[in-house]
């Protein structure tokens, strides 16, 4: 029998479900429902709420702003976009990233970015090279673009035909890795895979190599060997080929740093970011680049096209009163000190689970890979579908869990709470993932 509808079905989702999670207050790591229930927000909503729900001097800012001027066509220059981009510059972005583009969100961001890697390789006299290697696991959005340049087959099915075809290589995954698992070469066995993929292409052809500096959802929090990014950085200068760091997810603090790449030492041609510059306040993100991309599209006179809403005054007030807090509160050393906790307490609670493969991640992004069998790595067949069984289970406890993974990393949890989580509700969200996977896991096993 199917579940009754939820009385405001008509009204939302888009696609009608029988459930819906009606929230109408947030504050901290707490959500309120309409019927009064509370849930912990263990993802910070899909892992963007950095600075916890409910920031009343954020919310002023953006009626100041919006207040004061409205909508502003983006070429156009505001207070707000100004105090933005130079907060930007002096306080968060890597030395040589001078230039800010501002758009809606991480897709868009991800988009202009692959046009501006094409539009510089045509404008120093590369018109050949317009692919861009992916990798796989990866996700970089949801337009057509983005999706063939990421590597999510279950968000790509179905889209194949409206998207070019880019070459893609292998996501660090050292638990699988085809050398044994958990081997110490796999850093360099997926290095190699670029740039023999360059070759094999024609390196007169590729104009970008695109990967997240950690992989998000996709991979759950799968981190590189320590070798991986300076031989990709090699690689990639060797051969002409612009490297492009996503850190939509992981920007802004969320690995104990202002951006996973700088856990590696390695300097980006074009970066962007979104989610927790506004610390989901607001739409919008940003693409970061450096002079010497830019300066051949500005000889010829170029401009990127931008995007309707990008750098809409009220976002660009969000995301400036957003950093000024984390600056002033110390919101990234935060992130990195709850992460160490957060991971003792999965690691204590979760590290001998029969169905936990592994536990990963850095500050406060992580992964928890289920499996069928822990030796062996099996996995569960798809229609157990117990990702989403440990979402529902979570919600059941009062705790909401980000669901993660994609093709052969089937079946992941994420973790993305906000950094001003405190010690007790790490323990509380601790308990309730370890109910929900314990529920989830025996529920399939009876099956």
């Amino acid at each position: 029998m199917s579940p009754a509808p939820h009385p405001k079905s008509d009204v939302w989702p888009f696609i009608p479900s029988p459930r819906i999670i009606d929230v109408v207050k947030a504050e901290g790591v707490w959500l309120e429902m309409a019927n009064g229930t509370r849930i912990l927000d263990a993802a910070g909503g899909a892992i963007a709420a950095s600075i916890g729900h409910g920031r009343k001097e954020v919310a002023a800012a953006m009626a100041e702003a919006v207040g004061d001027t409205g909508y502003i066509v983006p070429t156009f220059l505001t207070p707000q976009r100004e105090r933005l981009v130079a907060r930007l510059k002096a306080s968060w972005l890597p030395d040589h990233l001078t230039r800010v583009h501002l758009s809606s969100g991480g897709s868009e961001a991800a988009d202009a970015a692959i046009r501006l890697a094409r539009m510089y390789q045509i404008a120093i006299g590369q018109d050949t090279r317009w692919k861009i290697i992916g990798r796989v696991p990866s996700y970089h959005g949801a337009t057509a673009l983005t999706l063939a340049a990421g590597g999510h087959t279950a968000r790509q099915k179905g889209f194949e035909p409206y998207a070019p075809h880019f070459p893609k290589v292998p996501a660090p995954y050292a638990l699988r890795s085809p050398l044994g698992r958990n081997h110490p070469d796999e850093d360099i066995r997926c290095a190699k895979a670029l740039e023999d993929t360059i070759l094999s292409e024609g390196p007169e052809t590729v104009a970008a190599f695109l990967a997240e500096s950690i992989t998000g959802s996709s991979g759950g929090a799968q981190e590189p060997g320590p070798r991986y990014w300076p031989e990709v950085q090699r690689i990639c200068q060797q051969y002409g080929v612009l490297l492009i760091i996503d850190e939509v997810m992981t920007g802004f603090g969320r690995t104990g740093a202002r951006f996973g790449i700088e856990h590696f030492d390695v300097r980006p041609d074009i970066m962007y970011a979104g989610k927790g510059l506004t610390a989901g306040y607001a739409p919008l993100a940003g693409i970061y680049a450096s002079d010497e991309v830019l300066a051949p599209l500005a000889e010829r006179g170029d401009s990127l096209m931008f995007y309707t809403y990008g750098g809409h005054p009220g976002a660009c007030a969000a995301a400036d009163k957003a950093l000024e807090i984390m600056e002033r509160e110390d919101l990234v050393a935060r992130a990195a000190t709850q992460g160490r906790k957060l991971e003792a307490l999965l690691r204590d609670r979760l590290g001998q689970h029969p169905h936990v493969a592994e536990i990963r991640g850095r500050g406060l992004l992580w992964g928890i890979e289920l499996v069928a069998d822990r030796e062996t790595l099996a996995l569960y067949p798809a229609e157990a579908g117990i990702t989403n069984a440990v979402v529902g289970q979570g919600l059941a406890r009062g705790a909401f869990f980000y669901p993660g993974g994609t093709g052969d990393i089937r079946d992941i949890i994420c973790l993305g709470p906000a950094f001003t989580i405190s010690d007790d509700e790490l323990e509380m969200l601790v308990e309730r993932l370890a109910g929900a996977i314990d529920a989830a896991t025996q529920k399939a096993a009876a099956a």
